[in-house]
């Protein structure tokens, strides 16, 4: 599977920046991370809550088939541009990693395509360093696939 998601982590910072250009216009790729029934379709979690507007908060999860939570994640948004970025908390419930912040800036290429760049910081170097022993990049790689194949039918 081509790795079309690129992510960069320099030696010894606290950050991880993300990118990937999608086959999809800006406002597509906007309500992907914005529509409660889009982001369940092509992340696979299900969306309890997502509020997206200051002060607003989401949160995710993933249940087995006996109903137990395998997966829950929740955090705060701080800022939503339309079309443009979105400025959020991350955090993993149940596991040792703190919470993250997060810039989502949605750029428009031409028409058609639009760029996704994301910067994740970290509490810690190490914190940063844990997560990407996780396969962290394969995961959102085929989230993004997911989401280009989803997203890609609105069109």
């Amino acid at each position: 599977m081509e790795k079309k998601t690129k992510i960069t982590a320099e030696n010894n910072r606290q950050e991880i920046l993300i990118t990937r250009t999608f086959d999809l216009p800006v406002n597509l790729l906007f309500k992907a991370y914005t529509i409660p029934e889009l982001v369940e379709q092509w992340m696979g979690n299900s969306v309890l809550k997502l509020e997206n507007k200051e002060h607003g908060s989401y949160q995710f999860e993933t249940k087995d088939q006996q109903g137990n939570t395998l997966f829950r994640a929740n955090g705060t948004i701080h800022k939503v541009i339309e079309n443009q970025n979105i400025t959020r908390t991350f955090e993993m419930e149940n596991t040792p990693f703190p919470v993250q912040l997060e810039f989502l800036d949605f750029e428009a290429i031409d028409e058609e395509s639009s760029k996704l760049t994301m910067k994740i910081i970290f509490k810690s170097v190490e914190d940063r360093d844990n997560m990407l022993k996780l396969p962290f990049a394969q995961g959102i790689n085929m989230a993004h696939n997911k989401l280009q194949k989803v997203i890609s039918q609105l069109k």
